[in-house]
């Protein structure tokens, strides 16, 4: 019989169809055409070489201090070409009868993750992707600095039915003057049960996961991966610090030296690990993967914990999602953990 099961944190509700019980296999994408640049007649902005074909650098990692906007990179960071929001200008909030209304003022960013055009998050050294993770970091950090900002999110969509329309493996970020309502979310509800059990609410899910196993992916010392009891798709992933912290970049450090240092290497391969796995386990799937961190002016919150939320592109959101605000997941998280948990990568 299918399950109705409540997402502790914001309330949501989800039905859990074991009743359609998908297996791994049932899910598996067929693969995409790609074109490789210089092989059959591709063109890609963000490979090495075509520094020029995008907006001027905001931050590129080098390894013998070479010229800006030039070669010799292995992340870069962008203004995002045909960006959602830009930095210039000002808020002017205003209404217009029952609606508001204002400027649309922010960031769109794009973080290049490889100066290779084949190599993927899952296909990079680990000590790659730790830079990729760093230069969230520091790009968060920076944007605080702005007072009209509110909230930074950091993406990525992973494949053309994720929402990607580049092949090279890259991320985003929008920092936005407002903090979007799916956030809002998880701090009041978080807030909510602070305020009824004077423990964090991540924490206690940590806890209990920890103590029960069936939803664990993968863990160390510092990060661990888990498929939340109730996911709104099948084979969701999120990771967290075993650490309370509210906000990313607190948790990373202000350095890349002692434990700070030793956290992020934790996490990227953890992160790392978990996408291998779901590569193997449901042959390179499309996927969204989001930071959902404390809000740019508010540090140290008690009730609330950074985690990073993965969602393979697996099933299709129609009507009765739309309507209802239900999700229909037809793999249990505990199944899913289990095929992921016992992949061999």
């Amino acid at each position: 019989m299918s399950e109705l099961r409540k997402d502790p944190i914001i309330g949501r509700w989800v039905i859990i169809s074991t009743e359609r019980g998908k297996r791994p296999t049932e899910f598996t994408p067929a693969p995409a055409p790609s074109k490789v640049p210089g092989v059959d007649g591709g063109f890609c902005p963000f490979c090495l070489g075509n520094e020029d074909k995008t907006p001027p650098e905001i931050i590129a990692y080098r390894i013998n201090g070479e010229k800006a906007n030039e070669t010799g990179w292995h992340i870069r960071v962008v203004p995002n070409k045909f960006p959602a929001l830009k930095v210039e200008g000002r808020i002017d909030r205003e209404g217009d009868g029952v609606y508001d209304k204002s400027n649309g003022i922010g960031a769109h960013e794009v973080i290049i993750e490889s100066p290779d055009h084949t190599e993927t998050l899952t296909t990079m050294p680990v000590s790659q992707f730790e830079e990729v993770l760093w230069a969230y970091r520091d790009r968060i950090v920076d944007l605080k600095k702005d007072m009209r900002l509110r909230y930074t999110l950091i993406f990525k969509n992973h494949g053309e039915s994720a929402g990607a329309t580049l092949e090279h493996t890259h991320s985003q970020l929008i920092a936005l003057p407002i903090i979007p309502k799916r956030v809002v979310e998880e701090l009041d509800g978080s807030l909510e049960y602070y305020n009824y059990k004077e423990r964090c609410i991540f924490c206690d899910i940590i806890r209990q996961e920890i103590r029960e196993g069936d939803r664990v992916v993968a863990e160390n010392r510092d990060i661990i991966a888990v498929t939340p009891y109730a996911p709104k798709s099948p084979f969701e992933v999120w990771i967290m610090p075993k650490v309370h912290e509210s906000n990313f970049e607190n948790s990373c450090g202000s350095n890349r030296a002692g434990n700070r240092k030793e956290q992020m290497e934790s996490l990227s391969r953890i992160f790392s690990d978990v996408l291998k796995r779901m590569d193997k386990v449901l042959g390179h799937p499309p996927y969204n993967f989001i930071l959902h961190t404390a809000p740019l002016k508010e540090s140290n919150l008690k009730h609330y914990h950074w985690h990073f939320e993965i969602i393979p592109k697996l099933v299709k959101t129609a009507g009765f999602e739309w309507g209802s605000g239900f999700y229909i997941n037809p793999t249990p998280p505990e199944e899913a953990a289990r095929f992921l948990r016992d992949a061999k990568v």
